[in-house]
């Protein structure tokens, strides 16, 4: 699974010429499932993203998180984060969940986010979007469950 965070003070997202999903300051998240990812690895996943402490406090440091600052979530499925493009110049998909099996995952991650009390905003799931936002930094971090799930060394 992997999510890029971007830290914005505003972003939208229009599918079909509707808009569905818009926030003010937050994060505009694109999220990538594979084919192996379960609901405890989003669980791993979310509860990371909403502790990441990003934004500025008083003083100028990256010390508060989304909750310190009351911003919003604005959630995109994108499974084209999980392309290898180890081969070749056309990128695979295979390590990409299934349509059914990602859709459930994001729904999952949705709702997580809403039960957290976290303003959540979404895209459509599989459709064709267009997405607009104001990266403030800019500040983007790709969280890869790869990565999270990785014994840490001392």
């Amino acid at each position: 699974m992997r999510f890029v965070v971007q830290r914005v003070t505003e972003a939208s997202v229009v599918s079909d010429g509707v808009l569905t999903g818009q926030i003010g300051l937050g994060f505009m998240v694109l999220v990538g499932v594979g084919a192996d990812d379960t609901e405890a690895i989003a669980d791993r996943m979310v509860a990371k993203m909403l502790g990441l402490r990003i934004f500025m406090d008083g003083d100028g440091k990256t010390n508060l998180s989304i909750s310190d600052v009351g911003g919003s979530l604005l959630l995109v499925s994108q499974f084209t984060l999980l392309a290898d493009c180890r081969k070749g110049n056309r990128p695979s998909f295979i390590k990409a969940g299934s349509p059914e099996h990602a859709e459930a995952i994001y729904d999952y991650i949705v709702k997580l986010c809403r039960d957290s009390g976290i303003e959540t905003a979404c895209g459509v799931f599989g459709a064709d979007m267009r997405v607009s936002l104001v990266n403030e930094g800019p500040f983007t971090i790709v969280l890869d469950s790869d990565e999270l799930l990785k014994p840490r060394h001392s």
